[in-house]
């Protein structure tokens, strides 16, 4: 029973993330629409790291995808 309750924890858990990646990513992208003032080596940064998340999203890697849209996140001051 504690087997069953535990993956339902973690099943709910991946599915929660799978579906805050794409919110993750309009956040970037309406931040990007705005012309940040970030220098180009920031701004690449943030555009690589928007396109990793995206990548590592439609992979299944929610975890890793989360961990690179946050990263650019931070990078935007979000």
């Amino acid at each position: 029973m504690k087997t069953l309750v535990t993956a339902s924890a973690l099943l709910f858990c991946s599915v929660a993330f799978a579906n805050s990646c794409p919110a993750e990513m309009k956040a970037i992208d309406a931040k990007l629409g705005t012309n940040p003032s970030l220098s180009a080596s920031d701004m690449e940064k943030v555009k690589s790291l928007r396109a990793e998340g995206e990548k590592m999203h439609k992979d299944g890697k929610h975890d890793e995808s989360m961990k690179a849209l946050g990263d650019a996140k931070k990078l935007l001051g979000l």
